[in-house]
């Protein structure tokens, strides 16, 4: 077998159609689209239309609000932390702070600010200054002889 004797199999590739060419070429005039009407026109959006009854999501009653002023926080846990310390990629002698992990790669962007929470283990001695810390993510780190700074009460 040689390269130029690769062939497709037979029928696995249809040709393509060519539309609106003439009466003669069987898919002329309204080019396989049927013949008049909106969805034989370009640029059809009718999703979510019912033919003029009432649309599901207007017969369901709305349900809940979206508070445009929650602070969204990155959530990081202590495992994470130290296992980023581990690799050599945060100074556990330095204040990490959001800027230090999201230089670390540790988290992709601070958001409104980073929430350390209690999953995994942490050994090193580490000075936080985050937005936010559960309890149980202080005692663990001050346990461990390190100490967090919070940035703002309203993340506890």
């Amino acid at each position: 077998m040689k390269l130029n004797e690769i062939t497709d199999n037979e029928g696995s590739s249809k040709p393509r159609k060519r539309v609106g060419r003439g009466i003669g070429s069987g898919s002329g005039k309204t080019g396989g689209r049927g013949v008049k009407g909106q969805k034989s026109r370009s640029g059809v959006a009718i999703n979510g239309f019912e033919g003029g009854q009432m649309p599901i999501y207007r017969r369901l009653p709305k349900r809940g609000f979206n508070n445009i002023f929650k602070s969204d926080f990155v959530v990081v846990s202590l495992g994470r932390i130290q296992t980023a310390i581990d690799a050599g990629k945060l100074d556990a002698s330095q204040t990490i702070d959001a800027a230090s992990l999201v230089a670390s790669g540790v988290v992709r962007r601070a958001k409104d600010g980073i929430r350390v929470l209690s999953d995994g283990e942490i050994s090193a001695k580490v000075t936080l200054e985050v937005a936010g810390a559960s309890k149980s993510a202080v005692e663990k780190l001050e346990k461990a002889g390190g100490s967090i700074k919070l940035l703002s009460a309203a993340a506890e």
